[in-house]
């Protein structure tokens, strides 16, 4: 076993969302491990895409080929499907939106409503995710609803630049793939094809269900693990919160320490496990 530890680089963020553990910064160490395996053409799979900030960095630095995004999170898929193909009209929306508390009271009530078009939900789902504290769906505005905190409501919402990633997602939307599909399925439609890497970031198993709405179950983590330990020799990389129940359920698999800085509600270093396949070749990167 060895340890890594990142460091967050705006450089490579190019996604549009705020995400709670975000794995942006593991851009590098999953492009070497790609390259060092000599996968060609290679098609990179996110089961538990997110903010897909690894996954959006990968592609537009041409270390894949292409990439599919999967979120079983009905608003979140939204967003990802109306960002990248229904882009200008995205566009169009962030500059118009008023950034203010009553807004984001109407972008939230669209956010629960289960009738709301793909394009709207995905938007409201963007709105919240850039006007709430951390990003967390279900948190309060940046400032509280009086506005009377540090930080406004707009503090993360500079709409140039928010636009322009709108933008670069509609430009590479032909080598992007968006699926709303529950993660096992999907790693059995995509894990034994022909050079494809997957990297999986579930839901925490500490504090999963104050961070996603679609927060993991024991059995889901148990599942999960089941069907990659029955896939040793197919290329993957998995990393979860450093826990024992956890570990356990991957004990003949390899591991490796790492911690990320985090924002989530409040500051701190998160001390997290990385897991791999049998078949992986990985140099000690630290």
């Amino acid at each position: 076993m060895f340890k890594i530890a990142y460091k967050r680089d705006q450089k490579y963020h190019f996604s549009p969302l705020r995400y709670p553990g975000g794995k942006t910064c593991l851009f590098p160490f999953l492009g070497n491990v790609i390259k060092e395996n000599k996968l060609e053409s290679v098609t990179y799979v996110e089961p538990f895409a997110g903010g897909a900030g690894a996954a959006l960095a990968l592609l537009y630095l041409e270390k894949v080929d292409r990439i599919v995004i999967n979120d079983f999170d009905k608003a979140i898929y939204s967003f990802w499907k109306s960002a990248i193909f229904d882009s200008e009209r995205f566009i169009k929306k962030i500059f118009n939106v008023p950034v203010n508390v009553n807004e984001w009271r109407k972008q939230k009530a669209i956010n629960i409503n289960d009738v709301s078009s793909c394009f709207d939900l995905g938007f409201s789902t963007f709105y919240l995710n850039r006007t709430n504290i951390s990003g967390v769906l279900d948190a309060r505005p940046i400032g509280g609803l009086n506005q009377k905190g540090k930080w406004k409501i707009d503090a993360r919402f500079n709409k140039v630049t928010l636009a322009e990633r709108v933008r670069q997602l509609s430009e590479y939307k032909n080598r992007i793939t968006v699926l709303n599909e529950d993660g096992l399925k999907l790693i059995d439609d995509y894990l034994n094809r022909k050079n494809v890497f997957m990297y999986l970031d579930p839901p925490y198993f500490d504090k999963g269900a104050t961070l996603y709405l679609n927060h993991y179950q024991v059995d889901d983590h148990e599942a999960l693990a089941k069907k990659l330990n029955e896939n040793p020799e197919s290329f993957w990389v998995l990393t979860y919160d450093d826990k024992p129940e956890i570990k356990s359920l991957y004990l003949k698999r390899r591991t490796v320490d790492f911690s990320l800085a985090y924002n989530v509600r409040e500051a701190r270093k998160g001390k997290e496990i990385m897991i791999m396949s049998d078949i992986l070749s990985i140099k000690k990167h630290g």
